[in-house]
């Protein structure tokens, strides 16, 4: 991958990071991570798809950052952990309610629609960061989108009826 390439990407990147991570500082720290690691490994690369190589990496990088414990999260002035939304956001209460909404999503449906809806990934590409079948994308992306209507729609969410297991 040359020097080009990876630099033609890092909008996209900067853009998904933004939506993971709900906050710029932590976005603009996961793209470096990200664009480092990318660097240190252009061997590993073995052609083909180098956005879809990108957004494999930043997602690893994602999943263990989100694993490590919450005592690491920045906190603001305060002692309470920084907002991911913006004051100027205010104005723009749709923007805030769909931020909102997808903070709500679990973190499987929202990568999911983020890659595709977002970065306009195919299924199979982004079955190919995730990691997980195609099969797999497409249910959780129609999950997603289905929890997103009734989230902006000011529908209550059903409750997952338990169901015993023999």
């Amino acid at each position: 991958m040359s020097h080009a390439e990876l630099v033609a990407e890092i909008p996209r990147l900067r853009r998904y990071a933004r939506a993971l991570a709900g906050d710029r500082t932590r976005a603009d720290d996961l793209v470096q991570d990200t664009l480092q690691r990318a660097l240190e490994r252009a061997g590993q690369w073995q052609g083909g798809n180098a956005r879809a190589w990108l957004f494999t990496v930043m997602h690893r990088i994602w999943l263990n950052q989100v694993r490590r414990p919450a005592i690491e999260q920045d906190e603001g002035e305060d002692g309470l952990p920084d907002s991911p939304i913006s004051p100027l956001q205010d104005r723009w209460g749709d923007r805030r309610d769909l931020e909102q909404a997808l903070a709500l999503l679990p973190d499987t449906q929202r990568e999911v629609l983020l890659l595709v809806a977002l970065e306009e990934f195919h299924y199979d590409e982004a079955a190919e960061v995730l990691g997980i079948p195609v099969g797999t994308v497409m249910s959780r992306l129609f999950r997603a989108r289905e929890q997103l209507r009734r989230l902006l729609g000011g529908e209550a969410l059903p409750q997952p009826a338990l169901k015993r297991v023999k």
